[in-house]
This record gives C-alpha cells, sequence and structure tokens, in this order.
C-alpha cells in the first residue's frame, strides 16, 4: 500500500512497540498536518464475543469539548415536539414525510432521533438506516420523549459507539486541530465509558489493546493503564 511522506514522517517518529500517554501519542500524532483537520479516533480491541447478546458493547458519551464537526440532527415526531425540536436545533424535523424521501435517496443527515410513538412510521427506512447506523434505538438514547434535550446532546458531541464483529469499537474523539488537552479530556471520558460497559458475562482480559490514530496517520498504542 502506497504511504504518503507525512504518513512515513509520522510512522518514523516513535516505537510502534511501545505504550505511550495519552499526551505523547498525540503530540505524534500532531506531526501529521494535511490541508483537511484530520478526525483523532480511539481503537479498543476487546475480550468479548459479539455474537453473544449479553456480550455486546455499545454505550453513548458526551465529549466535554464536542466532535468539532457540524452534526446534521434529523427527529420525527408529531406536531406537538416540532416547535421544541427546531427550538433546540434540529435541521430536519418531521414525520412520514422525511420517510418517503429517506425511501427516495435522500441522506444528507448525520443523527436521528425520534418519539416512541414514531418508530412503527419509521420502521419502513430501518433497512436503510439500520446499516448505517443511524437507526433510532432506546439503548442509545435516540428513541426519547426528550426530544429538546437529546438533539443539544447530539449537537454538543454526544457520540455512539458498540462493538463489531471482530470485537473492536472505535470511537472518535475530536479534531486533530484540537488542543492535546482537549482531546485528552475527550479520550479519558470515552476510555472511562467503555471500561463502565464491560459485560457481566466477559471473562478473562476485558481490554486487550488500546490504541489512537487520526484520518491519515498509522495508530500509536496507549499504556493499558490508563482502562485501569
Amino acid at each position: 500500500m502506497f504511504r504518503g511522506k507525512k504518513y512515513k514522517k509520522v510512522a518514523e517518529a516513535y516505537d510502534h512497540t511501545k505504550e505511550y500517554g495519552l499526551e505523547q501519542a498525540l503530540e505524534i500524532l500532531k506531526k501529521s498536518e494535511l490541508k483537511f483537520d484530520q478526525t483523532v479516533e480511539l481503537h479498543f480491541n476487546l475480550g468479548v464475543d459479539p455474537k453473544n447478546s449479553d456480550q455486546a458493547v455499545r454505550g453513548t458519551v458526551v465529549l466535554p469539548n464536542g466532535t468539532g464537526r457540524k452534526v446534521r440532527v434529523l427527529v420525527f415526531c408529531k406536531d406537538n415536539n416540532f416547535q421544541a425540536a427546531k427550538d433546540a436545533g434540529a435541521d430536519y424535523v418531521g414525520g412520514a414525510d422525511l420517510v418517503q424521501k429517506i425511501q427516495e435517496g435522500w441522506l444528507d443527515f448525520d443523527a436521528v432521533i425520534a418519539t416512541p410513538d414514531m418508530m412503527p412510521v419509521i420502521s419502513k427506512v430501518a433497512r436503510v438506516l439500520g446499516p448505517r447506523g443511524l437507526m433510532p434505538s432506546p439503548k442509545s438514547g435516540t428513541v426519547t420523549i426528550n426530544v429538546a434535550q437529546t438533539v443539544k446532546e447530539l449537537k454538543a458531541g454526544k457520540i455512539q459507539y458498540r462493538v463489531d464483529k471482530g470485537s473492536n469499537v472505535h470511537a472518535p474523539v475530536g479534531k486533530l486541530s484540537f488542543s492535546v488537552a482537549q482531546l485528552v479530556e475527550n479520550a479519558k471520558v470515552v476510555i472511562d465509558s467503555v471500561v463502565k460497559s464491560k459485560p457481566q458475562n466477559a471473562k478473562g482480559t476485558y481490554i486487550k489493546s488500546l490504541s489512537i490514530t487520526a484520518t491519515m496517520t498509522p495508530s500509536v498504542k496507549l499504556d493499558m493503564g490508563l482502562t485501569r
């Protein structure tokens, strides 16, 4: 695979066998300066079997310094909640009309919220939203009667994470343009949340590895002491 000069510069700047503290790791990533603002992500490999429903790790957390990107929020609700959703900052609010738009191929949004009474309506597009991680669910807090509060949380930097088929969790913690202190604060909140999400039936080592990376950088191993 072809790697650019800046990627190689970062890759050569540290020991790939060593575990680093968050501050050190982020200073390494910041050596990669590109024309676009890269997203910084934590990557966890967990000692769970995601095939078992009782070991499915998922959660939500509000990043104290936000995600660094504008989140376009779509809200499915009835007329009596329209104004509250709009006042809270929702980009799109509606019902069956928006379902039809989605069926026609419209997907210009990043997060979806629904009131419980709208779930039968949006079930028609579950096969479209589900694979993209956009289907509202009670577990993620996106099926709710508290529409305004949830819109504000998503706009402020609330993220969702869930374990994939390979027992990995990938979670964004901000943009590379953030200060090291901001990224550290965001990352610690996410790590703490994943640690607390350990399934009761998980045996052995829960977090097997932890690393941090940006969009166009190699990953840097993190000190496992951060997970204790």
